[in-house]
């Protein structure tokens, strides 16, 4: 039976919860593999057959191979264990954070500097703010796109 989850109205916001967890286990597993550089050496040399070595499921590893980190949450995956794939790749939290918001890095660092997104339209999902679903994603790195 499913528990009440309140915490659902909250837009631009998936939790980790433990169906979450039970979801993305092997994806997070392969994530936490990635901190031994000789399974890193491995993921790059042929990031497919690394992939295929864990019980994910096909979407997982489509959501890996396109290193699409929103679609990879959905899929339960949890933020600081796919930061190792991030890390893997060069790429900075920062500059993972932005892409998972449409938004370029000096963007993302901005709005964060300026404190982040504002809460007004924000608060439930089916307001107007930026944090939307329908509003996203946002930002310079996807305008004309």
């Amino acid at each position: 039976m499913a528990l009440d989850k309140p915490y659902q109205d909250v837009p631009g916001t998936l939790i980790f919860d433990a169906e979450q967890s039970r979801k993305g286990y092997w994806l997070n597993q392969f994530c936490m593999s990635l901190m031994k550089a000789d399974h890193r050496e491995r993921f790059r040399a042929n990031e497919r057959a690394y992939l295929d070595e864990w019980a994910m499921s096909e979407p997982q590893k489509q959501a890996v191979l396109d290193r699409d980190l929103n679609r990879c949450i959905s899929l339960g995956g949890n933020i600081y264990f796919l930061a190792k794939i991030g890390a893997t790749d060069g790429k900075s939290f920062q500059q993972m954070a932005g892409s998972m918001t449409g938004m370029t890095e000096l963007e993302y660092r901005d709005m964060m500097i300026r404190g982040g997104r504002s809460v007004e339209g924000n608060r439930y999902v089916g307001e107007d703010g930026d944090a939307q679903a329908n509003r996203q994603p946002q930002g310079a790195a996807h305008q004309g796109a």
